[in-house]
């Protein structure tokens, strides 16, 4: 029991490294894979205590090696798309996939990425050739790698973690087509050649604002939020695309401790309610105090949330007091069902939970995004993911590329079940 809790406390340092978190109410992922909340994939990097080439101790990661695989039968593509195998190169595509695999608190994300993106290539491999690249945490050994690997691929996927791809963007080393596994924090504009395709919160929380405004139009939310970084993220987000919209919010902090909203401001939130009536709730919290939350307040009240506010479908989660929320969430999480969704074994790692099916869910998207790209080089095209509807344009060399993800909106209903909402998918 030790041992898997000490695995669990890995998996959460990481996983808020990589700033992936999604805010599912499960355990946080590292911060530098870029999210911060518990379930998603989102925060800021974390600095790294990993030996560089000019220090004692370090160890350069091993010689790039293809990927090993064995064949599966899969069925068809979801799409309904035939494959454009007569459009790739007679000498087919190399990929190359840089993951810290050898990090010792992003490795199982990393292996969650690595997992879902081999997957898709076993999925749809013809004409191309993937090698997975290993490296630790620094990213000066992210950078050496990618160095080492750019001359003898087509097109690079990664970096994963958000420090990593910031020091690859401003190197002035992108001369491939690179796939970025995550969001830099940079002022200045990308390379020409890098595309980011990572999960976001702030983008989840816009797209959260347009649903809402959507189906209440003029109306004046209420935001319900926390201390936590990743919740002050969903917050601002959303406030200042609720702004931009020329709609009005307020928001109410709500203090919690060990995971539970205060009773105090649960009862004073209740009282501000009733004398002054929102027309909605955006609610920047978890699964857990969205449910003190409405058993507080009642259900009545039209409530929109992102990720972070899935209770999941597992019949131990199941919440009747979040009967009618609205949630935003990734296609794999919440339709499992969809052709597309269901074509592709789910991820079965050690480590489960929302936050290791997301990564598992963007190495998915990440593959066909760079099989595309293969067949497009520097064009626009959309593809139908695991993670949303997604739209690429490359900028044809001229501009810069640019990446949208639609994520899905559903519809939770007691009995753990989701209902497809007008938005989104």
């Amino acid at each position: 029991m030790l041992k898997k809790n000490i695995k669990a406390l890995l998996a959460t340092t990481a996983l808020a490294s990589l700033g992936l978190l999604a805010g599912c109410g499960s355990t946080p992922l590292p911060p530098d894979t870029g999210c911060g909340v518990p379930g998603g994939l989102c925060a800021p990097a974390a600095p790294s205590a990993s030996p560089v080439p000019s220090e004692p101790g370090y160890t350069p990661p091993p010689p790039v090696e293809p990927a090993r695989t064995s064949p599966v039968e899969l069925p068809p593509p979801g799409d309904g798309r035939p494959l454009a195998t007569d459009a790739m190169p007679a000498a087919g595509v190399r990929i190359a996939l840089l993951l810290p695999l050898q990090s010792g608190t992003l490795a199982q994300p990393a292996e969650a990425v690595r997992a879902g993106f081999m997957a898709a290539y076993e999925r749809d491999r013809t004409g191309v050739t993937v090698s997975v690249i290993p490296t630790g945490d620094s990213a000066q050994a992210t950078l050496d790698a990618y160095g080492r690997a750019a001359p003898h691929h087509d097109i690079m996927v990664g970096p994963l973690a958000r420090g990593a791809v910031a020091a690859l963007a401003t190197s002035g080393a992108v001369s491939r087509p690179t796939i970025a596994l995550n969001h830099p924090q940079l002022d200045g504009p990308l390379p020409r050649q890098m595309l980011v395709v990572g999960l976001s919160l702030e983008d989840e929380a816009r797209q959260v604002a347009d649903w809402a405004a959507a189906e209440q139009p003029g109306g004046r939310a209420l935001v319900l939020t926390g201390s936590a970084a990743w919740q002050q993220r969903l917050t601002g987000a959303f406030t200042a695309r609720w702004s931009q919209l020329g709609l009005k919010n307020s928001v109410v902090d709500l203090p919690s401790a060990d995971g539970y909203v205060d009773g105090n401001a649960l009862a004073e939130l209740r009282a501000r309610m009733q004398a002054d009536p929102p027309q909605l709730i955006f609610a920047a919290l978890d699964a857990v105090q969205l449910r003190q939350v409405r058993s507080a307040i009642g259900t009545s009240l039209p409530t929109y949330g992102t990720a972070s506010v899935n209770p999941g479908r597992d019949p131990a989660t199941q919440a009747p007091e979040l009967a009618g929320v609205r949630i935003l969430d990734l296609p794999w999480t919440v339709q499992p069902d969809h052709p597309l969704v269901a074509s592709y074994p789910r991820w079965g790692g050690a480590l489960d939970g929302f936050d290791m099916q997301r990564l598992y869910a963007l190495g998915i998207d990440a593959y066909r995004i760079a099989r595309e790209l293969a067949l497009r080089p520097g064009g626009a095209f959309q593809l139908d993911g695991v993670t949303g509807r997604l739209s690429i344009d490359m900028g044809n060399g001229a501009g810069a590329p640019s990446f949208r993800r639609v994520e899905t909106g559903t519809v939770y209903r007691d009995g753990g079940t989701f209902e497809a909402a007008a938005f989104g998918r």
